[in-house]
């Protein structure tokens, strides 16, 4: 098994803190096999895994899972019991983050073993997850150019009379029809004042001449996620939208400028924040400046005021400063990068100069 494997990587700590991993959560499932299904329960021990799913993703996964041992479901908690024995188990860790109530009761109930319901199993597979392979980036790269594609499309899409819900629908669609395998969220297209609500939902709205038009978006490709904002103005901007969309352009490429292996997520936020606060728009400026992206749109590390996060190589985040004057007319801009040693790769490829329709 490659020692670089995330599942390897799992075993490897299993013993540091418990003898066992239940792991039930989809896309947590998906990380560890490489194999998409709706259910399945993934049992890690130091020195064997085991994929114990049922009838419907017996033989996908007897072709494709080759990170453990895959097993017909036919009575689970029997099953797991059986490997707890045959691995003197003493305590099993589930995953606090996504574990529900009514799940942690049932396991209590019916595994011969203690159950573990602390951090550090949560903690574990984000440390793990937050850290990116070469192949993982490949993948949000190829998401990335899908939505790129899209938002170029949306140049020539987007004019007066066309509404946030026609814009949202057509963006989407373009994505989907052109290799998304889904959309990483539901898809933010504001017009005019409602692009001061930094996520606010598309509706029947108009787009008028002199409006900014703010589109955040990404794509799916074999589970990873794109994440990128851009905000364009249809018509003649006024000299206050030049300025604020000016000065959120700089905002974001100073953020970029500093990313690097060993800032604290709470100083790179620092950074943005900084010339946003000095242009006197800092009560404008509500949300952090960034988070991770994987196979969810929102993982480790986090870039925020409070944020106790420390970037290391190979970790991905995004950098999206705004500012948001109410009933007026907000601007974003979002990239998303690979961070490195001594700066970082920026996997986002649209221009972001203020662009004018």
């Amino acid at each position: 098994m490659n020692e670089f494997s995330p599942i390897y990587m799992l075993m490897s700590e299993i013993g540091t803190f418990t003898d066992c991993a239940i792991i039930t959560d989809d896309t947590d499932r998906r990380y560890f096999t490489g194999m998409r299904s709706s259910d399945g329960t993934l049992v890690v021990f130091s020195d064997a895994a085991y994929l114990i799913i049922d009838s419907r993703y017996i033989e996908k996964a007897q072709k494709t899972v080759t990170s453990c041992q895959v097993l017909l479901q036919t009575k689970l908690y029997q099953q797991i019991n059986e490997l707890i024995k045959k691995h003197e188990a003493v305590k099993a860790s589930v995953n606090s983050a996504n574990t529900t109530v009514e799940r942690l009761n049932i396991l209590s109930e019916r595994l011969d073993c203690q159950l573990d319901d602390s951090n550090e199993l949560a903690e574990t597979i984000r440390s793990i997850r937050a850290v990116k392979r070469g192949e993982e980036i490949e993948k949000m790269i190829a998401a990335q150019r899908i939505a790129e594609a899209g938002f170029e499309h949306m140049l020539e899409f987007i004019r007066p009379g066309r509404t946030e819900k026609e814009i949202q629908l057509e963006l989407d669609f373009y994505m989907l029809s052109h290799g998304a395998e889904a959309l990483s969220f539901d898809t933010i297209a504001l017009t005019g004042k409602n692009t001061s609500m930094p996520h606010g939902v598309p509706g029947d709205t108009a787009v008028e001449q002199g409006s900014f038009v703010l589109m955040d978006f990404g794509a799916i490709v074999e589970g990873y996620h794109s994440d990128m904002t851009r905000t364009v103005c249809v018509g003649e901007p006024d000299d206050e939208m030049k300025k604020v969309y000016d000065i959120v352009l700089q905002a974001q490429l100073a953020g970029i400028a500093a990313v690097r292996e060993g800032i604290a997520g709470s100083e790179l936020d620092a950074v943005s924040r900084k010339i946003i606060n000095d242009a006197g728009y800092g009560g404008n400026f509500g949300h952090s400046l960034g988070h991770g992206v994987g196979m969810d749109i929102h993982e480790t590390p986090f870039a925020s005021p409070s944020s106790k996060d420390v970037l290391l190589a190979d970790m991905i985040v995004t950098v999206e400063p705004g500012i948001y004057l109410p009933d007026r007319f907000g601007v974003r801009i979002e990239d998303f990068v690979v961070v490195k040693e001594d700066g970082c790769f920026n996997m986002t490829k649209a221009p972001k100069e203020l662009i004018i329709l």
